[in-house]
C-alpha cells in the first residue's frame, strides 16, 4: 500500500491564528505543580504528542519530564533501575547479579568533568526534566494520578530521580564491537584466518592479523556473560525476572537522507529519518515539542533523557544513523596486572542487603576472571570518558542555528557513533559523522588485545579531523550504516559495516526522480525492494535442480526482482533460505569440521560475496557454489512447506513475519488489552523498510519512528511512532498509531501554535504549586 498522511479533521477559522480557539471536542484540566516557576500548558494532539508551552527552557524540560512520566512512568522507572543497578531493591534476589553487572558499567569518573562536557545549561535542563518526573511521581503518591498497572502487579513503586542518574548510565550506548571481537577470536581458535571473509565482511577488505601475544583460544566462551547481563533489557517470566538476551537474528540499523533545494519538490530541504531498533511496547522513543522564549524543539528522543535525539529547532534539522566507529576493545590481563576493588551494597527486596565486589584495571571494568589461567578480561571503551552518555550530546544541537554551530555539536558527540545529517532554512545540507574515535598505538580493533603499552590507546581523534560533506553537487546525501568513509581518508574509524543494499536502493529511488517530495520520502521509508536479493538471484541464473524441492524453489524465485512485501511468496522462501539455511550450507562445504563449532552461522550478506568471488571455493568453484546454493534451497523449500503448507501459491511472507507486541510483564487477565497485533509485516534487513526476525520468523526490529521534515515549512512535517505514545493500555494512545505504522501511514507533526490548536485533543493547564 502506498503511504499516505492520515488526514485528521480540523477547524477552519476566519480570524488570525492568534485569535483561534480550541476545537469544542478538546478536553481540559488544570494542575498545580511544585517546582514549576511560571504557568504553562501541555497541548496533547490527536496522536498523543505533547506540545509544551513554557516561560523558560527549564520549565519546558520540567513539563517534558512530567509528560513523559504521565505516558511512560513504568518504562522510564525500569530503565533507571536497570541502568543504576537497582532492580533487586524492587524485584528481589534474582536480580542481584544483573545489578552488579549494571553497576560495573556505570560512568565512575568525576561528575564535574562530566557535566562540563555538555552545554553550560545542560545540567539545569536535566534538573528541570527530572523534577518534572518527580512531580508526577508525587501526584501518584498523593492519589492525584494512578500508578501504571505494572507497579501494582509487582508490588513496587517508582523511585525519585536525580540529574546525575540520567548521564551516569552508559550501558545503552549501542557500542557493539566487543561481541564481534570475541566471536572472531573464538572462530580463529582452531580455525583458518583465510575464511574470515565468509564469517564477516570487512570494508575495506583487510587481512585479519592476530595481535602479538594473543592466543585466540584463551578467550573463554562465556567471557561476555557479565557484559551481556549488564547491557540487556529486562523482562518477566511469570513472577520471576529473567535476563532478556538479544536474538541472534535481530539486527538494528537506520536510514536517513537529506534532499537539497535543487532536487526538492518543495524548493526547501527535506530531511528524513527512520531509526531501526528492537521493537517493544511501549516504543523506545518518545515524540515531543517544546516551545519557550529561550528554546524551541520538536522531534523524537529517548524517554529518559531531556529534549530530543533528532528533529529540529525551528532553524536547523538533524537526523541520525549508526556510524560504525570501533569504540571498544577487550583487554586480556595476565595474573600480574593490578586490579582495583570497589565494594558496593545492593538492596534486596525481602532479604538482607548483599555486598558485591566490582573489579577494575587501568583499562576499565573487569568483565570476567578465569580461575584456571588467572587471566582477567577488561572492557576498554570510550563511554567511560566524560561526555560519553548516550544521545545526551544532542543537547549541543538544541540552540544551533547554522552549519558551523552544528559542527560544534558534532565535535562534542560521544556515543553512540552516528551519521549526523543536517539541513537548515537557508537551504544548506550536510553530513558530519560524530563519535569518540580511539587512537590505537597498534592494531585495528578486530580482536582482543593483551594488556600493555603495545596495544594501548593513545587518546581520542581530534573531531575536527572527521570527514564532512556539505551541499554536494548531486543534491542529496543518504546513509544507512554502510561504509561511507571517503576514499583515502587517513584515520582508522572502523572495518565492520552494514551491507550497502539499503543505501543503494535509497539512492536509486532518489536519483530516479528529478524532484523529490514529502510523499516520495514517505514511500521510500516504506520501500521493500532488496538490491541484495537481486544480486543473489543473479547467482541462480541458468541453475537446474537435482531434486523436486530444488526445482520448485528455483521456479518460485525465477524472475523475482527482490520485492519483499508481506504478500510475497518468493520473499518468504528467500528469507527462510538466506536467513536459516544458506550460511549453514556454506559452513558445511567450506569450513573444516573441527572448526565449525566456533565458526557460527555466517550471514547471507557475507556468504553471497564469497560465492560470487569464488576464491575460497577450491579447485572447482562452480561445482562448490552450485552445491551450496542448491543444498540450502532444497532445505528451505522443505521448511517452507512445513511452515505454510504444500501449496506455494498460498505462501506469504506476512504469514510468518508478523508484528505482535506483548509487554514484558505478563499480568493475568489483562493480556488481551495489552497486546498489540498481530499484523503481517514486509521488508527485510536489506530493504529500506528494514526489518529483522526472531528464530521463529516473527518481527523483531524495524523503524521505531519514521520522521519526514519539510525544512522551514515545519507544519508540513509528518511522523509516526509505534505502537503509540503511551505505555498505559487504558490510554487511547497506547496502540492508536500501530495500524498506521504497519501500513505505511503518518500523522501530522505540526509546529506553529495555530496548527497545534487545530490538532489538539486534550490540554493540561499548569501553574506553580506549593
Amino acid at each position: 500500500m502506498k503511504p499516505w498522511i492520515i488526514i485528521l479533521p480540523t477547524l477552519l477559522f476566519a480570524g488570525q491564528a492568534h485569535a483561534q480557539a480550541l476545537p469544542p471536542s478538546v478536553t481540559q484540566e488544570a494542575r498545580a505543580l511544585p517546582g514549576l516557576s511560571q504557568s504553562g500548558e501541555i497541548i496533547i494532539d490527536r496522536a498523543g504528542i505533547p506540545h509544551i508551552y513554557a516561560a523558560t527552557a527549564r520549565d519546558g524540560f520540567f513539563l517534558q519530564g512530567y509528560a513523559v512520566a504521565r505516558d511512560r512512568l513504568w518504562q522510564i522507572d525500569l530503565w533507571r533501575k536497570r541502568g543504576l543497578g537497582r532492580l533487586a531493591a524492587s524485584f528481589g534476589p534474582s536480580y542481584v547479579q544483573q545489578d552488579r553487572a549494571a553497576r560495573l558499567l556505570l560512568y565512575r569518573g568525576d561528575m564535574a568533568a562530566e557535566w562540563k562536557a555538555y552545554p553550560s545549561e545542560a545540567k539545569d535542563w536535566t534538573e528541570g526534566f527530572v523534577a518534572g518526573i518527580n512531580a508526577f511521581i508525587a501526584e501518584t503518591e498523593r492519589g492525584q494520578q494512578k500508578l501504571p498497572i505494572e507497579f501494582t502487579a509487582t508490588g513496587t513503586k517508582p523511585e525519585r530521580w536525580q540529574a546525575d542518574d540520567v548521564v551516569r548510565i552508559r550501558s545503552n550506548a549501542l557500542a557493539s564491537n566487543l561481541t564481534s571481537e570475541v566471536a572472531r577470536a573464538r572462530a580463529l581458535c582452531g580455525g583458518d584466518v583465510k575464511l574470515e571473509p565468509l564469517r564477516r565482511r570487512l570494508e575495506p577488505a583487510t587481512a585479519v592479523k592476530i595481535p602479538q601475544g594473543l592466543d585466540p583460544c584463551s578467550i573463554p566462551q562465556n567471557v561476555l556473560e557479565t557484559f551481556t547481563l549488564g547491557t540487556s533489557d529486562v523482562k518477566f517470566d511469570g513472577k520471576v525476572l529473567v535476563m532478556a538476551r538479544r536474538d541472534t537474528e535481530s539486527q538494528e540499523g537506520s536510514n536517513n537522507w537529506v534532499i537539497g533545494p535543487q532536487r526538492s519538490a518543495t524548493g526547501r530541504p527535506i530531511l528524513a529519518n527512520d531509526p531501526h531498533r528492537a521493537q517493544s511496547i511501549p516504543n523506545l522513543r518518545y515524540l515531543s515539542h517544546i516551545d519557550t522564549p529561550e528554546l524551541k524543539l520538536a522531534g523524537a528522543g529517548e524517554p529518559a533523557l531531556p529534549g530530543i535525539s533528532f528533529g529540529h529547532n525551528g532553524e536547523i534539522a538533524w537526523a541520525l544513523t549508526i556510524f560504525a566507529i570501533d569504540q571498544q576493545d577487550l583487554v586480556v590481563n595476565d595474573a600480574k596486572v593490578t586490579l582495583r576493588e570497589v565494594r558496593e551494597t545492593i538492596e534486596v527486596k525481602g532479604q538482607a542487603p548483599q555486598e558485591v565486589v566490582l573489579k577494575f584495571s587501568a583499562d576499565g571494568p573487569i568483565l570476567y576472571e578465569d580461575p584456571a589461567t588467572q587471566r582477567s578480561f577488561a572492557l576498554r571503551t570510550t563511554w567511560n570518558q566524560p561526555g560519553g552518555s548516550a544521545y545526551f550530546n544532542a543537547a549541543w544541537a538544541f540552540k544551533a542555528k547554522s552549519w558551523d554551530a552544528f559542527l560544534v555539536a558534532r565535535d562534542h558527540w560521544g556515543a553512540p557513533p552516528l551519521n549526523l545529517l543536517y539541513a537548515d532554512k537557508k537551504g544548506d545540507i550536510g553530513w558530519a559523522p560524530g563519535g569518540f574515535v580511539p587512537r590505537r598505538h597498534t592494531g585495528d580493533g578486530l580482536l582482543p588485545v593483551p594488556a600493555g603499552d603495545q596495544y594501548q590507546w593513545t587518546g581520542l581523534l581530534d573531531p575536527a579531523l572527521m570527514p564532512v560533506k556539505r551541499n554536494p553537487k548531486e543534491g542529496f546525501i543518504a546513509t544507512a550504516n554502510e561504509m561511507n568513509v571517503p576514499e583515502g581518508y587517513p584515520h582508522l574509524l572502523a572495518l565492520e559495516w552494514t551491507e550497502p543494499s539499503r543505501v543503494n536502493r535509497i539512492s536509486e529511488v532518489i536519483r530516479a526522480k528529478p524532484k523529490f517530495g514529502i510523499h516520495d520520502a514517505m514511500a521510500l521509508q516504506n520501500d521493500v525492494t532488496s538490491p541484495f536479493a537481486r544480486r543473489t538471484m543473479a547467482l541462480l541464473k541458468d541453475f537446474k535442480g537435482r531434486t523436486a524441492a530444488e526445482n520448485s524453489a528455483l521456479s518460485l524465485l525465477s524472475g523475482w526482482e527482490g520485492y519483499m512485501g508481506a504478500d510475497s511468496a518468493s520473499a518468504a522462501l528467500f528469507e527462510i533460505w538466506t536467513g536459516r539455511y544458506l550460511g549453514e550450507s556454506a559452513v558445511k562445504h567450506l569450513v573444516p569440521e573441527t572448526a565449525r563449532a566456533n565458526f557460527g552461522r555466517p550471514p547471507a550478506t557475507s556468504v553471497i560475496p564469497v560465492l560470487a568471488a569464488g576464491t575460497l571455493l577450491g579447485a572447482d568453484p562452480a561445482k562448490v557454489r552450485s552445491e551450496i546454493l542448491l543444498d540450502s534451497l532444497g532445505a528451505a523449500w522443505t521448511e517452507a512447506e512445513r511452515l505454510m503448507g504444500p501449496d506455494a501459491r498460498q505462501w506469504r511472507w506476512g504469514i510468518l513475519h508478523q508484528a505482535d507486541f506483548k509487554p514484558a510483564l505478563p499480568i493475568p487477565g489483562r493480556e488481551a488489552e495489552r497486546r498489540v497485533g498481530p499484523f503481517p509485516i514486509g521488508g527485510s534487513g536489506t530493504t529500506p523498510n528494514a526489518t529483522s526476525w526472531t528464530s521463529d520468523y516473527k518481527f523483531a526490529s524495524g523503524p521505531s519512528v519514521r520522521l519526514v521534515m519539510d525544512v522551514g515549512a515545519w507544519d508540513n512535517s509528518v511522523v509516526i511512532n509505534n505502537p503509540g505514545q503511551s505505555g498505559d493500555p487504558s490510554s487511547p494512545h497506547y496502540r492508536d498509531l500501530f495500524p498506521l505504522w504497519a501500513s505505511g501511514r503518518y500523522v501530522p507533526f505540526v509546529w506553529t501554535r495555530a496548527r497545534v490548536l487545530q490538532e489538539a485533543e486534550h490540554v493540561i493547564k499548569v501553574a506553580p504549586g506549593q
